[in-house]
């Protein structure tokens, strides 16, 4: 009988070992900036938005709103999530009001985008136990903190998302660099980038993520996806089902999912069982 034992591991989409995601916040008018850019590169992101907030006074040009009857043609390609009806600081509210506000925020922006919302982050970075509760009761199925890791580890809890690092923080560049350079396939790395797109204008200095995106775009071993792409993908790959000889594999999901099998990516398409 053969003892050997092959070497299966759950990779992203194409057999890739990494990926880059990005969240912004609050849906100001230098999104369009923005999200031209990450079109322009093949950069994908998150945009979370307070539906209660269109029309608010503001000082600035920056702190103007960009109108939601143009959400769907802005941020085509992209992921819309919630960012509470009106931005709240949600961990002090209680527990009726935090549902009305992602409840409230999520029915506008559905009926605006014709999709299901469900992202979130959480607003003035507030949340607590029970706010991640309530969220899960609504709906939500990933969360993004303010809490930075300056690593590239996988989230073990979609609802307390730590991102790697805000585009602001110094030490974006070294870490894309490293981010480029890592090689070892038996591990999966996530870069995580958030920030306000009205931060560039406020602060001119719309070269940080200008030089940054053209840095990363195109790699061949980086999936480019939105906050709510690695979160059903991740969802997918936890449903394969493997042989015990390892010898075949049968994908139930309605979206393919990608193993390396010896060091060689396999694609799993959906609902079928694959040969590996």
């Amino acid at each position: 009988m053969d003892k050997k034992l092959r070497n299966i591991y759950t990779a992203f989409p194409g057999g890739k070992h990494k990926v880059l995601t990005f969240s912004y916040d609050d849906g100001k008018i230098p999104d369009r900036r923005l999200v031209a850019l990450f079109n322009e590169y093949g950069l994908k992101g998150t945009f979370n938005l307070n539906a209660g907030l269109e029309g608010n006074s503001f000082t600035e040009p920056w702190q103007e709103r960009i109108p939601m009857s143009e959400y769907p043609e802005v941020y085509k390609g992209h992921e819309v999530a919630c960012h509470t009806f009106t931005h709240p600081t949600i961990a002090r509210c209680p527990k009726e009001q935090i549902a009305q506000q992602v409840l409230e925020d999520r029915r506008v922006l559905e009926k605006i985008m014709g999709k299901t919302i469900r992202g979130m982050a959480y607003p003035n970075g507030s949340f607590d136990d029970q706010v991640v509760d309530v969220f899960k009761s609504c709906g939500i199925v990933h969360a993004r903190t303010v809490n930075q890791t300056l690593s590239f580890d996988l989230p073990s809890d979609f609802l307390r998302w730590n991102p790697t690092c805000r585009h602001a923080d110094p030490n974006l560049d070294r870490l894309g660099d490293e981010f480029i350079n890592l090689h070892k396939t038996q591990y999966m790395y996530m870069f995580y980038v958030w920030g306000h797109s009205y931060e560039f204008d406020r602060d001119n200095n719309w070269e940080i993520i200008e030089k940054f995106a053209p840095k990363m775009a195109g790699h061949d071993d980086i999936w480019y996806a939105t906050n709510i792409d690695i979160v059903d993908y991740t969802e997918a790959s936890k449903r394969i089902q493997v042989s015990v000889d390892g010898t075949f594999a049968y994908n139930p999901s309605a979206m393919s999912v990608w193993i390396e099998v010896d060091k060689k990516p396999v694609e799993l398409l959906p609902g079928k069982y694959t040969e590996i």
